[in-house]
């Protein structure tokens, strides 16, 4: 059986605009993320 994903929380990137959607490794701290990748937050 496949697992069904519920709706989960998306946001907008702040440097592509791209629409990202939460994940795990980000459970702790969604509130402070605001970029969909390392690449767009410059690092």
């Amino acid at each position: 059986m496949k697992k069904r994903k519920k709706k989960l929380p998306k946001k907008n990137c702040s440097s592509c605009g791209l629409e990202f959607t939460w994940r795990k490794k980000w459970r702790n701290n969604w509130e402070n993320v605001r970029y969909c990748s390392k690449r767009c937050s410059g690092n």
